[in-house]
């Protein structure tokens, strides 16, 4: 107790992450200097992973509504309408620290938490992605976090009973010291359905659902707010663990209880655990809370408030119910063998007031922690390293074998088949799933009606590196025209925007620009940013990763029945449909050899918009069968994996002039089609699309035709390399 009451100081300030000026700016705002309990509450309230201080200035320029949006920014996920009384709940986040620390626990609670931010809105969770950025696969530790990362994915995905459908896993030298794991959900439910974090009404009580309470997880909220040094192994115990089992458990006993008139609000007990679904609740509704932290359930003994309060176990809701349904909540959660207390009343004082022991341990006003977080316009400046790789002039390269080339490009694990990977993740379950990993995009059928819904996560590190706006931008326009590739139109975006430390004014300017890059793209393109997440501080003694703003977008199909084919016959003709820019700078192909250096290519957005319009016109008149978009590795690694998903070989060319520029170079606005050509023509034609055959589908040999000697090689060397390409890293 004495603890819990003892006054905080500057030195315990510090160690929560606190600066003096914060600490000051508590003490000021309250009249008294806080408690320990108290400054615990505010240290994870005011940290960056919690108040997005450094950021909020910023992310007020994308844009967030549409006529589609029926919750953006601001809730546990966004909502966006598909039609026929339905609509799709998703929401982005990282865990990117406690998978660094601890892959298996780190990755696994990350699906659980967002699973909850989506079950939590009344959504019943229908996919995952993943987006995973490790280091280069001979760096200390590498394989083993990676084993634990898609382990831990795996394991939490397939007992709850969701399906991995997608995600993105690549390998650079700038994630050795901070790997990214960035999770998304998706789930479906009616408009009427939905349910928000909101305690309202004076009186209504406030429950405690799901887990017990244990002392795992304790400031892991803060603990992603700062950089990582020597002492990080330390940081082991703010990992938390989680319990698949359990969260399916709560699901299905939130949604049975959904259904009754007992729910006036509900929130997840995500970082911060019960300090912020308490404070955001009542912040959100304008009301107040009494807490008993006493009716608290507990796992472990002898834990005080400030552990109670600050707890991350997984597996658990604030519920705040409607007078009169007692019985019924008691009911559905004994049913499902989960604890259900009553640990609480909503208030109309605006303040947070908690007891332990008969003694009051907490009395703050909520809004200065729920909604009057600091907000900090950081200094920018433009980083120096970009003095030196950004050149106008194209990079070049000269090859002997452009085959070996290609050949030695697919083998590289940012290629090769993921195979190893999403063979982990139960892909098919709940049988919803057209197209999995592997594609462009995911695509699952909304069953009992026409649609689908499709996604997919997208962000090149390199284009982010040497320009973070126009990079940023690359990576919006290739989600839309992925997700236009199997047929789907853009609907909704949320985001991940994972940075280093943003004290330092070349990393605020990389975020600044990155935000205004995706802004006037999502502008561009008419689709809303619904829900996302901030991670910053991803540095290890002051060396941060790659600017990697990840975007995932999803896209509606309005009729199931004009999807891409699963088999393309041979003799089929692959046509490139677009055109664009076409650059080494930022190219995988040069960058595997050593280069980094040069100026993006151009991006034309409204190329890509009439891309776009081209593949779900052409899909909508059946006149296209398949399309894949070129993007990383340029037209011959695109044209490599419509052979290797064929399983034939191919016979065509590429555009004349530099070989090396023609078949690796890389930019946006290309897509590669096969279909009925005539139709597609008249659509180009009256798109003013440009359309070119490249070449046939058919037999063992995969040659391409240059402005200098051919790239020629075979289908079984294209799949040798491409499926041993990832375990051969690993092994290495």
């Amino acid at each position: 107790m004495t603890d819990a009451l003892r006054p905080g100081t500057l030195p315990d300030a510090r160690s929560f992450g606190l600066k003096e000026e914060e600490f000051d700016r508590i003490v000021a705002r309250l009249g008294r200097t806080p408690n320990l309990t108290e400054l615990g509450i505010f240290a994870v309230l005011w940290s960056e992973h919690c108040s997005y201080k450094s950021s909020r200035i910023h992310l007020k320029k994308l844009p967030t509504k549409g006529k589609r949006v029926l919750q953006g920014p601001g809730e546990n996920a966004g909502v966006v309408d598909i039609g026929q009384g339905l609509c799709v709940v998703f929401k982005m986040e990282s865990h990117n620290h406690p998978s660094f620390i601890e892959p298996f626990q780190g990755a696994a609670t990350g699906v659980g938490g967002i699973l909850r931010d989506v079950f939590t809105m009344g959504a019943r969770p229908i996919a995952c992605l993943d987006s995973l950025r490790f280091g280069a696969p001979d760096a200390p530790r590498m394989q083993y976090l990676v084993d634990g990362v898609v382990a831990g994915i795996g394991f939490y995905g397939n007992c709850f009973g969701v399906p991995t459908v997608g995600g993105e896993t690549t390998f650079f030298e700038a994630y050795n010291e901070n790997i990214l794991v960035n999770a998304f959900t998706l789930g479906l439910a009616r408009h009427e359905d939905l349910f928000f974090g909101r305690a309202s009404g004076a009186g209504n009580p406030v429950y405690y659902v799901g887990s017990k309470t244990g002392k795992d997880g304790i400031h892991g909220a803060t603990m992603a707010s700062e950089e990582f040094s020597d002492a990080t192994e330390e940081k082991r115990p703010t990992v938390q663990v989680g319990d698949p089992f359990t969260e399916k458990l709560l699901l299905e006993a939130l949604l049975e209880l959904m259904k009754t008139d007992a729910i006036e609000g509900i929130q997840d007990m995500g970082a911060a655990g019960l300090t912020s679904s308490s404070f955001e609740m009542a912040g959100r509704a304008g009301t107040g809370m009494r807490l008993d932290l006493d009716q608290v359930p507990l796992r472990e003994t002898g834990m005080t408030p400030y552990e109670i309060m600050l707890s991350e176990s997984q597996e658990r809701m604030l519920l705040v119910a409607r007078h009169g349904h007692d019985a019924t909540i008691a009911r559905i959660f004994h049913k499902w063998g989960l604890d259900a207390s009553l640990i609480g009343e909503v208030t109309g004082d605006g303040r947070m007031v908690c007891t332990w022991k008969g003694k009051t341990v907490v009395d703050l006003p909520i809004a200065p922690l729920a909604q009057d977080a600091p907000l900090y316009d950081r200094p920018r400046r433009r980083p120096s390293y970009l003095r030196k790789v950004t050149v106008e002039a194209d990079a070049k390269a000269d090859s002997a074998d452009l085959g070996g080339d290609l050949l030695d490009l697919l083998e590289h694990p940012n290629f090769a088949s993921k195979r190893w990977v999403w063979r982990q993740y139960d892909h098919q379950v709940r049988t919803n799933t057209v197209i999995g990993p592997g594609l462009d995009a995911a695509l699952l059928r909304v069953k009992g009606t026409r649609m689908g819904v499709a996604m997919t996560s997208d962000v090149n590190p390199l284009y982010c590196y040497l320009d973070p706006r126009e990079g940023t931008r690359f990576a919006v326009a290739e989600a839309a025209r992925n997700l236009a590739c199997v047929g789907a139109q853009g609907i909704g975006v949320t985001d991940c925007l994972n940075f280093g430390n943003p004290e330092k004014p070349e990393v605020m300017w990389q975020f600044k620009e990155a935000v205004e890059g995706m802004a006037s793209a999502l502008k561009a393109f008419k689709i809303p940013v619904v829900s996302g997440n901030v991670s910053l501080y991803n540095d290890t003694e002051g060396r941060s990763i790659w600017p990697t703003p990840t975007v995932a977008m999803v896209g509606l199909v309005k009729d199931m029945r004009r999807v891409p084919e699963r088999e393309l016959p041979e003799g089929a003709r692959v046509l490139l449909a677009g055109d664009g820019e076409v650059r080494l700078a930022g190219s995988q192909y040069l960058y595997h050899k050593g280069t980094l250096v040069g100026r993006l290519p151009k991006l034309d957005l409204k190329m890509e918009r009439k891309l776009q319009k081209f593949l779900l016109k052409g899909y909508a008149k059946r006149a296209l069968r398949f399309a894949h978009d070129v993007s990383e590795g340029g037209l011959a690694a695109a044209l490599a994996e419509v052979a290797l998903f064929a399983g034939m070989g191919f016979d065509g060319s590429v555009p004349g002039g530099d070989p090396v520029l023609q078949c690796f170079g890389e930019g946006g606005g290309r897509a590669l089609v096969v279909g009925e050509e005539e139709a597609l023509a008249a659509l180009a034609r009256a798109l003013d699309l440009p359309l070119r055959p490249l070449g046939v589908l058919g037999g063992e040999a995969f040659r391409l035709s240059t402005g200098g000697a051919p790239l020629e090689t075979t289908l079984d060397a294209l799949q040798r390399r491409f499926e041993g390409g990832f375990k051969k890293a690993m092994r290495a």
